[in-house]
């Protein structure tokens, strides 16, 4: 029985992760913004000046870090968690980082007395905050067994897809697959319903009730509306994420011999709208790389 959750990292999806827990357990916080961690105590979350305040006796840790090199150093740096979490804590980590990052982080943290459960999400803040994510999971029956309520608590579908850290990384992996080049595809396809004259909320309407949908059209499409506006649209989630995401995606392709021109050329296009400045934009703007602001 979980009691006691320290939640690292309280961005988009991080800070409505937290909030969703504080209506179970006992949630505390951190993020090395200032700015996130004001916008969590506004919340009601009690956001910690350190990754080790947060987590000191915490019976789970809730990683939601961006990369390795973020993963590495919540878990082994100064402000590393692994000597203070209480003894025989989880630690579950959301984050899409590669089934090489999670499959090696298992056993330093097993020696450690500390079980890992891959746990990658997808969803977006909406659902991280209804505790609607789908969740996959790649972790031993043991630490499943005992962090299973708080995955539970996250999760609106909930799906364990391995037996070992790295399997819910692999299974997120072909997930991005998909949601990168349908974010891509949708960018496209408003592009060009503008450039051919008609009203793009129209356009988008009518592909959401037809065979075209999908969630990514419907829920990036939205933000894709106003990506032309003068003011800049809610960022949600970034566009360099999906440089990230896509980067994943292809390098795992690689490393089992199968050829994946859709989602590489998607990744052009992230690569393209990063060089074109709009890294830290919502990742909706990749609209602008085939359409440019006029």
């Amino acid at each position: 029985m979980t009691n006691t959750i320290a939640v690292l990292g309280l961005g988009a999806m991080g800070l409505p992760m937290a909030t969703n827990f504080a209506k179970t357990f006992s949630v505390r916080g951190f993020d090395p913004n200032p700015e996130r961690s004001s916008l969590a105590k506004s919340k009601g979350i009690d956001s910690k000046p350190s990754a080790r305040d947060a987590a000191k006796g915490a019976d789970c840790a809730v990683l939601a870090v961006r990369n390795k090199a973020q993963l590495d150093n919540a878990l082994y740096g100064d402000d590393g968690i692994v000597e203070v979490l209480a003894e025989g804590a989880t630690i579950i980590l959301t984050s899409t980082v590669g089934v090489d990052v999670a499959a090696e982080a298992e056993e330093p943290l097993s020696e450690a007395g500390i079980a890992l459960i891959d746990a990658p999400v997808s969803g977006g803040p909406v659902r991280a905050g209804e505790g609607d994510l789908l969740v996959v999971v790649g972790a031993r029956d043991e630490a499943y067994t005992k962090a299973k309520d708080v995955l539970d608590a996250m999760s609106g579908t909930l799906v364990l897809v391995g037996d070992a850290p790295g399997k819910g990384q692999a299974m997120k992996t072909v997930n991005q697959l998909l949601c990168g080049v349908h974010i891509a595809a949708a960018g496209e396809a408003l592009a060009l319903a503008r450039k051919l004259g008609l009203d793009v909320k129209q356009a988008l309407d009518a592909l959401m009730a037809g065979a075209a949908s999908s969630f990514m059209l419907g829920d990036r499409g939205e933000r894709m509306l106003d990506a032309y506006s003068d003011e800049d649209v809610e960022v949600k989630s970034r566009l360099d994420i999906f440089v990230k995401d896509m980067g994943i995606v292809t390098d795992a392709a690689k490393s089992v011999g199968l050829a994946v021109p859709v989602a590489a050329a998607a990744q052009q296009e992230y690569l393209i709208g990063v060089a074109q400045g709009m890294a830290a934009k919502d990742d909706s703007s990749v609209i602008r790389v085939v359409a440019p602001k006029e």
